[in-house]
């Protein structure tokens, strides 16, 4: 059964700016905040580093409120985007999470593998107040999946 990465983006993106425990790495060949608008944005060879999840992308913008960096609105991944754990990894073209709505959308060629199978869509719904993962195609296209018997 294929598991969700969300959890681990939330944690990554909400719980880890106020948990002083829980250390965040981030590198890019750039780094802008723009105070007027909210947004702080990470560009070109993007990686988070988290102890439970490392986020790779092209792009990272994360768009805060008035708390700063633990209010975070919206956080958008783009590029060659790659979610990974020790034992999973997503992969897509833009990765969308915002805490109101409570809902994870990687989008873009979805490929999510780990050992006990592959899946492969156009879009990967999360939602993390459910727990419940929905993978959907567009067009034509098919979800498919390979999935190892135990």
């Amino acid at each position: 059964m294929i598991r969700s990465l969300a959890p681990l983006l939330a944690l990554l993106l909400l719980a880890a700016p106020v948990a002083a425990q829980q250390k965040v790495n981030i590198t890019a060949d750039q780094f802008t905040v723009d105070e007027n608008t909210k947004q702080a944005v990470f560009n070109g060879n993007v990686v988070v580093v988290h102890p439970s999840v490392t986020v790779n992308a092209d792009k990272v913008e994360a768009v805060y409120g008035t708390g700063g960096a633990s209010d975070i609105e919206s956080f958008v991944a783009s590029g060659a985007v790659k979610l990974e754990t020790p034992d999973q990894t997503a992969t897509g073209e833009r990765a969308v999470f915002n805490p109101g709505d409570q809902l994870l959308r990687l989008t873009g060629n979805v490929k999510v593998t780990n050992p006990s199978g592959t899946v492969d869509a156009q879009e990967l719904v999360v939602n993390l107040a459910t727990n419940v993962s929905t993978f959907t195609s567009s067009g034509n296209g098919r979800v498919t999946g390979v999935f190892t018997s135990q």
